[in-house]
């Protein structure tokens, strides 16, 4: 049996291994607990993914297209940890990096002289 995540790619080390970040569930809905299971209001923030666990692969291991940082892959995981399946989804990175950059305008934004 295999696990449907999200996974980002954090990082990739010596140009050979890949980490990604595991977010639970396969696609990009996002979680609205975090990682210990809190409810939004209790620290975590709504519409925000949770990372459930990391995985290091092999870059070769991911396709191509997608081997850089911040890339959205929607993988499946065997019950031991090996990748399965991972399809790049520029689609989903566009819009993270699109709400990203929204995110950090709000806030660079002066706030109103009282």
């Amino acid at each position: 049996m295999s696990e449907p995540y999200t996974g980002v790619l954090d990082r990739i080390v010596d140009g050979e291994r890949a980490v990604l970040l595991l977010e639970d569930g396969g696609d990009d809905d996002r979680a609205t607990e975090n990682a210990a299971g809190e409810e939004p209001g209790d620290g975590a923030e709504p519409g925000r993914a949770t990372v459930v666990d990391e995985l290091v692969v092999g870059v070769d291991a991911l396709p191509a297209e997608g081997r850089h940082e911040g890339a959205v892959f929607a993988v499946r995981v065997d019950t031991d940890g090996t990748l399965l399946e991972a399809s790049y989804r520029a689609d989903a990175e566009g819009e993270r990096r699109a709400s990203a950059r929204e995110r950090f305008d709000r806030l660079s934004e002066r706030l109103p002289d009282e």
